[in-house]
């Protein structure tokens, strides 16, 4: 009996979200509603140019699932780009092999992305997107290579296009 009810207890613990963190939810929508983007669209037309999956990555923050990106294993030269509005975001040197299922890069191209706290999973988590049109790109951790930057930038390859280098 005593067991079944710290099992009831710690299963409503684990998922309750507090009211802090609502307000803290709250708190990250309206920035971001604020922040206008060079490269501003309605939501019709972010739909009419992008894919299902670019669409839903890009603009609702979705993930898709791992393993799933073409992007993944592409050991071309050359640059990364978001699939919204081709701002440069990541270049192919920075790219490793993370074994998470989606690219990973140890850094970004300055000043193209931009940063936020997203409490979607009930902790905070970094989340970055294009500076340049707001798209929801991944998150970024330290359990990268400790060689480099020690950063992991886990990216949707959704958000993505890749530009080779001319040869």
């Amino acid at each position: 009996m005593g067991k079944n009810i710290a099992f009831v207890i710690l299963l409503v613990l684990s998922g309750c979200k507090g009211i802090s963190q609502e307000e803290k939810e709250k708190s990250t929508a309206k920035n971001k509603e604020k922040t206008v983007y060079p490269v501003t669209k309605t939501d019709a037309e972010w739909r009419a140019e992008l894919t299902d999956i670019e669409y839903y990555v890009l603009r609702k923050a979705a993930t898709e699932n791992s393993f799933s990106s073409d992007l993944l294993n592409n050991k071309e030269k050359g640059t990364y780009v978001c699939a919204g509005c081709a701002t440069p975001l990541f270049k192919s040197e920075n790219k490793f092999k993370s074994g998470t299922g989606w690219p990973s890069f140890d850094q970004g191209i300055e000043g193209n992305i931009a940063y936020d706290v997203d409490y979607k999973i009930g902790y905070a988590r970094t989340e970055e997107h294009c500076a340049t049109c707001g798209g929801h790109l991944g998150h970024v951790f330290n359990d990268g290579p400790s060689e480099t930057t020690g950063k992991r930038h886990c990216i949707n390859g959704a958000a993505l296009d890749f530009i080779p280098d001319s040869k």
